[in-house]
C-alpha cells in the first residue's frame, strides 16, 4: 500500500466507527454505507482528485446521511472535515429545542450542585470548623450532578446509570467510613484522589454512547481539557463578580462578608463545575480555537522550565526534598506535562506528518521522564531508610505510574518523529492507559487508609 492509500483507510475506519456508534443503524446498514462511500471514492479518485480529497467530498455528497456527517464532523475538530462538511443549512428548529432542553437539564443539575454543598449544614456541619469533612468530600458535592447531565444527554442506559450510581456511592462510603483524624494524611490522600476517581467516573458517563470506543476516550480527554479551560474563564469572571459585590455593599455600609463565604463562593463553585461542561458540550467550536493555541504556548514554556531545572540540579548537585508538599508538587508537575502531551494528541491531526511541535513535546516528555526518575529515587531511598508513610507510598505508586506513561510515550513519539510508527499508535497507547489512573485513585481511596492503620 502507498501512503496515500494507507491515509484514506485511516479515513474509512474512522468513518466506519463512528456509523457503527448508531444504534439507529445495522451492521448490514454500515456495510452498505460504507460500500456506497468507496464506490463514490473510486468514481472521484477516476475523476482526478486526490483520495483524501475524494474521501472528503464524498462524505459530503451523500445525501440521505448528511445529517449524520454533520455530526461526525462536529465530533471530529480536523479542520477539513468542517470544512466540507459544516457547510449545508441545518434545521434550526431541532437545534434551537435540543439547546432549550440541555439549558434546562444544566440549569437543573448546577442547582443540584449548589443544594447538595449546603446539605451538610442541616446535620450541623460548617465549612470552618469540619474541613475534615468537606475535603474528602468536596468531589460528591458537583461531580455526580455533572455525571448525571452527560449520561442524560447521551442517553446512558439503566445498567450504565447503575453502574454510576453505585461508583458515586462508593465514593461517599469510602469518604466518611473510615476512622481518620482530622490530621490524618490519610484525610489528604483521600481529599487529591476521591475527585480523581470520581472524575473517571463522570469519563464514564461521557462515553455512555460507545463505552468500549478508543475514540470516545479520546473525546473525554478533550473535553477535560476544555472543560478546564472553561472552568478557569468562569472563576476569573467569579473573582470579579463577587470583588464588585464586597465593594458596592462596603460602600453602602453593609458587609457581604457571611454570603459571599457560606452561599456565593462554595454554590457558585458547585454549580461552576457542571455550567462548564455545559459550556464545552454547548459551545465547543469557540475553545476548540483557544485550547490548542494554549497547549502550544504552554509547552515550550513548560519544556525550557524542565530543562532548566534539570541543568540547575546538574550543576549544584542538590538533593530533591521529598517531604509531601514537594512530593504534591512534583506529581503536579508531571501530571501537568502528561496533561499537555494528552489535549495536545486531541487537538492533532492524526493524519498530519511529523512537524517541529512533535520534536518540542519529544524533548518535553523526555525532560518530564527524567525528572520522574530523579524523584522515585530519592522516594525509595526515603522509604528504605526511614519506612513507608501514606505520602510517601502513594507518591512511589503516582510516579511509577507516570513513568511507565511516561517512558513509553516518549518511545513512542520518538518513533513518530522518525516516521517509523503512525500517530495512531500515541494515541491508542494514551486511551488504553486511562483506566489505570482511575484503578490507582480508588486504591489509595480505598485501600490505602486501612492498609496503613488510618494514619
Amino acid at each position: 500500500m502507498t501512503d496515500r492509500q494507507d491515509e484514506l483507510e485511516a479515513q474509512f475506519t474512522q468513518w466506519r466507527h463512528y456509523v457503527q456508534r448508531r444504534r439507529e443503524l445495522r451492521q448490514s446498514d454500515a456495510d452498505e454505507l460504507e460500500d456506497h462511500l468507496r464506490g463514490s471514492v473510486d468514481e472521484l479518485v477516476a475523476a482526478g482528485l486526490r483520495p483524501d480529497e475524494a474521501f472528503l467530498v464524498a462524505v459530503k455528497r451523500m445525501g440521505s446521511l448528511d445529517d449524520l456527517s454533520h455530526e461526525f464532523a462536529r465530533e471530529h475538530s480536523e479542520r477539513l472535515w468542517k470544512q466540507l462538511v459544516l457547510t449545508g443549512d441545518t434545521d434550526s428548529s431541532v437545534t434551537n429545542t435540543r439547546s432549550r432542553r440541555d439549558l434546562l437539564a444544566m440549569a437543573a443539575c448546577a442547582a443540584g450542585a449548589a443544594v447538595s454543598v449546603k446539605i451538610p449544614e442541616l446535620f450541623g456541619l460548617s465549612f470552618e470548623e469540619d474541613g475534615a469533612f468537606y475535603g474528602p468530600n468536596a468531589g460528591l458535592f458537583a461531580l455526580p450532578w455533572l455525571a448525571a447531565f452527560l449520561a442524560w444527554r447521551r442517553h446512558a442506559t439503566k445498567a450504565l446509570v447503575g453502574v454510576l450510581l453505585a461508583l458515586f456511592a462508593l465514593g461517599a462510603v469510602a469518604a466518611n467510613v473510615y476512622p481518620l483524624a482530622d490530621d490524618s494524611q490519610s484525610v489528604v490522600l483521600t481529599s487529591i484522589h476521591l475527585p480523581i476517581a470520581l472524575w473517571f467516573v463522570v469519563g464514564l458517563a461521557y462515553v455512555a454512547d460507545d463505552v468500549r470506543s478508543s475514540r470516545r476516550r479520546m473525546d473525554f480527554i478533550r473535553f477535560t481539557g476544555e472543560w478546564f479551560v472553561y472552568s478557569v474563564l468562569i472563576a476569573l469572571g467569579g473573582g470579579v463578580l463577587t470583588a464588585f459585590m464586597f465593594g458596592t455593599f462596603e460602600a453602602i455600609g453593609i458587609s457581604p462578608d457571611t454570603f459571599l463565604a457560606q452561599w456565593l463562593l462554595p454554590c457558585g463553585a458547585a454549580a461552576a463545575v457542571v455550567v462548564a461542561g455545559w459550556l464545552v458540550e454547548a459551545k465547543q467550536s469557540v475553545v476548540e480555537n483557544i485550547a490548542p493555541v494554549l497547549t502550544r504556548l504552554f509547552t515550550p514554556l513548560f519544556t525550557a522550565a524542565l530543562l532548566a531545572f534539570l541543568v540547575t540540579l546538574g550543576v549544584t548537585s542538590a538533593g530533591i526534598d521529598v517531604e509531601r508538599e514537594a512530593l504534591i508538587l512534583f506529581d503536579l508537575l508531571l501530571v501537568v506535562v502528561l496533561g499537555l502531551l494528552l489535549y495536545s494528541i486531541s487537538a492533532r491531526d492524526p493524519l498530519a506528518p511529523p512537524a517541529l511541535f512533535d520534536k518540542l513535546q519529544l524533548a518535553l516528555v523526555v525532560s518530564a521522564l527524567l525528572i520522574d526518575v530523579l524523584v522515585l529515587l530519592e522516594i525509595a531511598g526515603r522509604i528504605s531508610e526511614y519506612g513507608a508513610t501514606p505520602n510517601k507510598a502513594a507518591a512511589l505508586g503516582e510516579n511509577i505510574i507516570l513513568l511507565a506513561n511516561l517512558a513509553w510515550s516518549a518511545w513512542l513519539v520518538l518513533r513518530l518523529v522518525r516516521r517509523r510508527a503512525p500517530f495512531a499508535a500515541l494515541e491508542h497507547w494514551q486511551t488504553i492507559y486511562l483506566p489505570v489512573f482511575a484503578v490507582w485513585a480508588w486504591i489509595v481511596v480505598l485501600a490505602f487508609p486501612p492498609l496503613f492503620n488510618y494514619f
